[in-house]
Order: C-alpha cells, then structure tokens, then sequence
C-alpha cells in the first residue's frame, strides 16, 4: 500500500467548527487572564471566514474563466485593497498623500516582481494563469503590507527630530521592516515548514519540486518587500519634508483614519435619533 502521497482532504464546514474551537479556548483563556484580546481574536475569526469564502467563490470564476484580464482585475483588487488594509487600517499614523503613495510603492513592487518571477523563476507559460499567478501575487502583497506599515510607521515616529537624522531614520526603518522576511528566509527548512512547501507536498509535488518551489517564492517575497519598503520610505520622508529641508508636522496626523471618524459620529447621530423618542418625559398622572 502506498501512503506517500496523500489524497486531498475533503473539508466541510464541520472542519471548520472543529478548527474554531482550538481559536474559542484562545479567547476563553485571554478572557479568563483578562488579558483583553478575545474581542480582537473573534472578530479575527469572523473576519478570517468572511474574506476567504469571498475570496474562494471569486477565484473559482476567475479559474474558470482563464482570461489574462480577469487576472488583472483581480491583481489590481488585490493591491486596491493591501492599500485600504495598511491606510485605514493598520497605520497609527498617516501623512498627506498617504493613500497614492503606498498604492504606487505596492503596485511597483508587487507587479513587477509577480510577473517577472511567475515567467522565469517558476518557468510558467503564460505567466497570468490564474492557478499560478493569484497565489503569487497575494502573497507578495500580504508581506508588502507588513513591510510599508512598519517603514512608514518607524519614519513617521523618529522624523519629529531634527532633518539632519532623516537618513539613519530611513535606514533603521528599512532594517525593521526587512527583518521578518531575513529571519523567515534565516530558519525556513531548518526550524520550519514554510506554507507554500506544506501545501505543494500535499497537493502531490515531490518534496524536492516543493522545496525549489518555496525557494522561488521567498525570493519573490524578499525582493518585492525591500521595493515596496524602499519606495514607500522615501516616499514618506519627501512627503514630511519639503524642499528647504524643513519638517512639516501638519502632513503627520495620527489616530483613527477619517472614514472611521465619520462612522462613529453617523453611528452616533443615528443612534441619538432612535433614542430621542424614548428619551422625551413621560407627563405624570399629577400633570395630567
């Protein structure tokens, strides 16, 4: 009997269920520590369900369809929405201009590399086949995402000193935000079985065509995070700094993003209008 290559599990919601709850005594033990994460861990969760249901009943059209332009209708959404995900999401702190800025650093990165590597470093003909492609360039724009947020970050949180230090501000950014993927790159196959290998292994490849494959797309990875943390950086500090070399705190703002400013103060005049009919006094039966 041959047990090398194992068959493809198929998986029902009743999988998922069994998974969540490794994730409920995650929040149970945050809950019972008080450590304050269970919130955050659960809509994680939800969110996690939401976006990959979506995400797999879009890719299946674009599989079937096999069209270069469906491809780049869904790599464009992709960066769209990298772009939204580090802006609203993810950054403390934002600077004027902010939002074209990341868009063109990820689409620079990103595309280029994607497309460059799919073609010759993985030797796929055509190099938009969804199967091939989708895969690659969601994965360079989730580690693109990580790389921005922190390089802009670390800049937007050290540029407050004098212009003189904007280099070594640039620098150490760009160090913080390489060195996930260096240490990644540092211990995968040794500490590790990276992602991509465990899931070529089994969908069938031979461990040997998995591991040159996981090769190939940390790589890609570590090449399209140093260009988008590059561009993004020096993006960042021309944008805060202008030509007489002086910094312009008012590009710099920090806290929650506009769009969720103007969410919690809708949700709270719609909210003020449903409680104003309760709110009004009742006459008493004296005043009657």
């Amino acid at each position: 009997m041959d047990h090398g290559t194992p068959k493809p599990a198929h998986l029902t919601w009743t999988n998922i269920g069994v998974g969540l709850l490794f994730l409920l005594l995650d929040a149970f033990l945050s809950w019972y520590f008080a450590l304050g994460l269970s919130t955050s861990l659960l809509v994680a969760a939800a969110r996690c369900v939401v976006q990959l249901t979506v995400m797999g009943f879009v890719l299946q059209r674009v599989f079937e369809t096999d069209s270069p332009w469906a491809v780049a209708g869904i790599t464009c959404l992709l960066i769209l929405l990298g772009t939204v995900e580090v802006v609203i999401n993810k950054s403390k702190r934002r600077f004027t201009h902010m939002f074209p800025t990341v868009l063109v650093s990820m689409m620079s990165s990103a595309i280029p590399v994607s497309i460059l590597g799919t073609r010759f470093a993985m030797g796929y003909t055509p190099w938009w086949q969804p199967a091939a492609y989708i895969p690659v360039v969601g994965m360079l724009c989730g580690n693109t995402i990580s790389a921005i947020v922190v390089s802009t970050t670390s800049v937007l949180r050290d540029i407050n000193s004098r212009f003189e230090a904007c280099k070594p501000i640039a620098t150490e950014a760009l160090r913080l935000a390489l060195t996930p993927t260096l240490n990644q790159m540092s211990v995968i196959g040794l500490i590790s079985i990276p992602g991509m290998m465990t899931g070529a292994i089994l969908g069938g490849s031979s461990v040997e065509q998995a591991a040159r494959l996981q090769m190939v797309i940390m790589f890609l990875i570590s090449a399209a995070t140093a260009l988008a943390a590059i561009m993004a950086t020096t993006l960042a500090c021309a944008t805060v700094v202008d030509q007489e070399q002086r910094i312009r705190e008012e590009r710099i703002s920090e806290g929650a993003a506009t769009v969720w400013i103007v969410r919690d103060r809708i949700s709270g005049a719609v909210l003020d209008a449903l409680r104003w009919p309760f709110s009004r006094r009742q006459p008493s039966q004296s005043e009657a």
